[in-house]
């Protein structure tokens, strides 16, 4: 399959692709460049990794909410 690179530097992804890698708008890509060129994956964190934290998250924890994390992002009286 070939893909073109827009003058954004964008890459648009046939439809095939993406249902068979599974990928939805806003997921990441590793880009890792080979002798033979660059190989593209989808950039998947691994699960495994986050189980020494699941003892010390409490379960009745509510959602985060975008909106203050944004807020306390630029919230100069937070920062150092």
């Amino acid at each position: 399959m070939i893909a073109k690179i827009t003058s954004k530097r964008q890459v648009t992804f046939p439809k095939k692709v993406m249902d068979d890698l599974n990928l939805k708008t806003g997921d990441t890509l590793s880009l890792l460049p080979t002798s033979e060129g660059i190989l593209i994956r989808p950039h998947r964190f691994d699960r495994s990794k986050l189980a020494p934290l699941k003892d010390k998250v409490q379960q009745n924890l509510p959602a985060p909410n975008p909106k203050d994390i944004r807020r306390a992002a630029i919230d100069k009286s937070l920062r150092d």
